[in-house]
């Protein structure tokens, strides 16, 4: 058997199975100079370089170019996608579930700019109306999804604390977070500072400082956008404790960290 065959049955990519920059720019779009930038500040690097000089990628290297770009639509800084790229909180699902949201957040910008632009042009400027220019949705989500590979106290007690979850372990917390939602859900008829609804927000945050870690008001303020961002999580909420409780929850948290 030649080291070709052995590498091919042991998994192993040989030059062979790679592809050169050329090759890279020339699938992706991304230019031969950006990859070698990409490179040079630990971006990007190639998978293996030859004896000449090359530079080889292989799909993993493929894979992370994917990730990058993904991150440079939704305008990231190339020094914070290599941050959590490179982070040890990284989880390529959790990345893609955000980078779905933000997507979806554009696309609402978008769509609404779309429409801005053709009542101009049907009517002309009637009004000095910029609201389709707001990004602040956009902007306070990423800054969200930023701060989850930060790496802070509450994120170390976390990954402490589940380590030894098991499947069955998350389901029931997942259960009993929702059970609360589905609480806020059946006030929604009174207003956010209502002493009933702070009650179940102070619900809500002492189980959290009690399964998952010792949440600080400004930390609960963050969940607070963050179920109310758009996405998965907005969606999930409202369906299962009603139209409109994510944001509902938020405006109520909003106050609830404002009396801390």
């Amino acid at each position: 058997m030649t080291r070709v065959e052995r590498d091919r049955e042991t998994g192993m990519k040989t030059e062979k199975d790679m592809r050169t920059v050329k090759q890279v720019s020339q699938l992706t779009g991304v230019s031969i100079r950006t990859l070698y930038h990409y490179d040079s500040i630990g971006l990007l690097k190639p998978t293996k370089t030859t004896e000449a000089g090359y530079r080889l990628y292989d799909d993993t290297a493929l894979e992370r170019l994917q990730q990058i770009l993904l991150f440079r639509e939704l305008q990231f800084s190339l020094k914070e996608i290599k941050e959590i790229l490179d982070s040890s909180n990284y989880d390529r699902n959790r990345v893609l579930e955000q980078q779905i949201t933000l997507l979806q957040l554009r696309k609402e910008h978008l769509e609404n700019l779309i429409t801005f632009a053709r009542g101009i042009q049907l009517i002309g400027v009637r009004q000095m109306d910029f609201s389709a220019f707001d990004t602040k949705k956009i902007d306070e989500y990423a800054e969200q999804a930023k701060a989850l590979y930060d790496k802070t106290e509450e994120y170390q007690e976390l990954m402490e604390r589940s380590k030894f979850w098991t499947k069955e372990d998350e389901a029931v917390m997942e259960k009993e977070v929702m059970d609360i939602f589905v609480g806020f859900g059946k006030l929604l008829n009174l207003a956010p500072g209502e002493p009933t609804v702070q009650e179940q927000v102070a619900r809500l945050h002492e189980y959290i400082n009690q399964h998952l870690y010792n949440c600080k008001p400004k930390i609960l303020q963050g969940l607070g956008k963050m179920y109310a961002g758009g996405g998965s999580i907005t969606e999930n909420i409202n369906q299962a404790a009603g139209a409109g409780t994510a944001e509902f929850v938020a405006e109520a948290i909003e106050i609830y960290c404002a009396g801390q």
